[in-house]
């Protein structure tokens, strides 16, 4: 099998019911596999799912356990020779897949890829070149963690348009944003797992830095593109979401602080001359 999509949904029944088919439409000439694990939804999911979407795998989980957890179980069952997790609100371009999965056919030094992403008003989200959120720059700084990042350009000020100038470049990153991560299943056997301990935010940048120290290269490829509703994570500013955000940054700094990693790999510069390209 080529490839398996991973989906981690809790009550987003209307946008996952609107996504799932665009996803299904992009496999359309790939061997794939669909997983859906529900998080203890209440608003219908599952019946929703089994109604409509029979060929789809789901994982009914017992108990709320969060979408790196949720995520792990769906790794566990995932076959494919490369693994997309991607949000449940999200909606694929008709080649999305078919191009990305070609682009890491043709470059097996990727470990992992992420593409363009734009709201559904069409606006380019910049975090699907960074992969950070502006919230994670301080820490690392101060840490001194930012030196192994330098494709992020953690130093620059917000007044730079290099993100704008190189929204069409194919480029290799630092970090691929968690919303869309299409990883390769021998590089994720090889590093491990995601890690448990970063239940909701951080899980993309641990494991994107990992598969960095493992020596392989992780792609920005913006020749296709997917539409992020931003609801999945969307922060309610509560007690348990500012513990969940912060207490991932000291997860991270802490797990890699005392032990300063060596990349295998050295940064290289970007390996495209920009080219404007918009699907049809």
């Amino acid at each position: 099998m080529k490839l398996s999509v991973v989906v981690v949904n809790h009550n987003m029944c209307t946008l996952l019911k609107q996504g799932l088919p665009t996803l299904i439409r992009a496999c359309r000439s790939i061997d794939y596999e669909l997983i859906v694990i529900d998080d203890t939804s209440t608003d219908r999911s599952v019946a929703m799912l089994q109604n409509e979407f029979p060929e789809v795998t789901v994982i009914q989980n017992e108990k709320f356990a969060g979408i790196a957890k949720s995520r792990n179980a769906g790794l566990e069952q995932a076959c494919g020779e490369y693994v997309l997790l991607v949000n449940a609100d999200t909606i694929s371009g008709k080649k999305t897949l078919e191009n990305i999965v070609d682009f890491m056919d043709q470059h097996p030094d990727a470990g992992g890829l992420g593409v363009r992403m734009l709201t559904p008003r069409g606006n380019f989200l910049t975090e699907s070149r960074t992969g950070f959120d502006k919230a994670w720059s301080p820490i690392l700084k101060f840490t001194g963690l930012a030196r192994y990042f330098p494709k992020s350009r953690l130093y620059k000020s917000d007044t730079d348009s290099w993100i704008e100038d190189e929204e069409f470049d194919i480029t290799e990153v630092d970090v691929i944003n968690g919303a869309f991560m299409l990883l390769r299943r021998s590089v994720l056997q090889e590093v491990g797992l995601i890690d448990e301990r970063f239940s909701s935010f951080g899980h993309d940048i641990d494991l994107s830095f990992r598969i960095r120290l493992a020596g392989y290269k992780n792609y920005y490829y913006p020749k296709t593109y997917i539409l992020n509703f931003g609801k999945q994570l969307k922060p309610n500013f509560s007690w348990a979401y500012i513990r969940q955000f912060y207490g991932a940054m000291i997860i991270f700094a802490a797990k890699y602080l005392f032990h300063m990693p060596e990349i295998k790999l050295p940064g290289i510069p970007r390996i495209f001359a920009p080219k404007y390209e918009i699907e049809q």
